[in-house]
């Protein structure tokens, strides 16, 4: 009985004793509050930088517009026809399709393209304006280009890179940037569309958005109409080489209804969105939030002391 005892005795004595992996609360919270004056002082330093930083920053403005997708009036002809014939055209070896494509968030998708963003900045000669900017006047809203980038009088690129990069940024370095500055979104619930940009200059900010909703309209109504084209005359020539009636009838349906499309397409501008509020010339900025960028910059600052501080303790408590 009093081995037992001893044993206990001895396994309650090796479980409590102390352990140098054990990290003291009360010794971590002694080592900060000696090295107070060296944490006030760095978190000092990060705050005034950070203050001066946000300072700094150019005020960016944010223009965006709502819009509704356009009705899809010729959509209902091929649907009607899916049902009615898609059996024999089946047999016939067309497709009449059963479900449409949603253009709107096809047209979402075009917009933030590569090929879509590179002809925007080429048809309106943006990238001077997306790459080269530097502030925005307010008084005589003017823009300011940044002369190591950009020659305004010889209205030419003078910025240095390396290979292969050339002085005048290409067009996937333009789509990078250009990304970064648009926003399309669409509503779940609504199925509403915003479009929005944010730029230094308010005023190139309400431009580019009307554009963008000018072009993709336009963009989306070139390829419907082209693919529409292409549908009647390939149909023309199954007309040509069939001669089974009800093969006949359905093929002259769609062209009838490939016509449709070419016919709105001609009297839309609107095509793919139609615009519920459009685009403004903001008045007061969307950024930069300079209190957040101080608060987290001095948050960083005294993260950053505290480990200084404690790494410190623990480096000569090894020596």
């Amino acid at each position: 009985m009093s081995n037992e005892i001893n044993k206990y005795t001895q396994g309650q004595q090796f479980t409590q004793a102390p352990s140098d992996d054990v990290i003291d609360l009360r010794e971590l919270l002694a080592v900060i509050w000696q090295g107070k004056w060296l944490i006030i002082a760095i978190t000092a330093v990060f705050a005034i930088g950070s203050v001066i930083f946000a300072i700094m920053q150019p005020n960016t403005y944010k223009s965006e517009a709502l819009l509704a997708p356009a009705s899809e009036e010729q959509s209902g002809g091929l649907s009607a026809l899916a049902g009615q014939f898609g059996g024999l055209a089946s047999m016939a070896g067309i497709n009449l399709g059963g479900g449409g494509v949603d253009k709107t968030q096809m047209a979402i998708e075009v917009i933030k393209s590569r090929q879509f963003a590179s002809q925007f900045i080429r048809k309106h000669n943006i990238l001077p304006d997306l790459m080269a900017v530097e502030k925005w006047n307010v008084n005589d809203s003017t823009l300011v280009y940044d002369d190591e980038l950009y020659d305004i009088g010889k209205n030419e690129w003078v910025r240095v890179v390396k290979a292969p990069y050339k002085p005048e940024p290409s067009l996937q370095e333009a789509y990078k940037e250009f990304i970064k500055v648009i926003s399309v979104n669409s509503a779940k619930d609504t199925g509403m569309v915003t479009v929005s940009v944010e730029h230094l200059s308010p005023v190139i900010a309400q431009q580019w958005v009307a554009w963008l909703i000018e072009d993709i309209n336009s963009v989306m109504k070139e390829r419907d109409v082209a693919e529409a084209n292409r549908s009647r005359e390939f149909l023309n020539k199954q007309i040509a080489l069939t001669n089974v009636a009800d093969i006949r009838s359905i093929l002259y349906k769609l062209i009838e209804e490939q016509a449709k499309t070419i016919m709105f397409a001609e009297v839309r501008d609107e095509y793919v969105f139609k615009t519920i509020d459009p685009a403004l010339i903001p008045e007061e900025k969307a950024g930069p939030k300079r209190a957040l960028i101080c608060v987290l910059g001095t948050l960083l600052g005294g993260m950053f002391a505290v480990m200084i501080v404690l790494m410190r303790h623990f480096v000569r408590k090894e020596d």
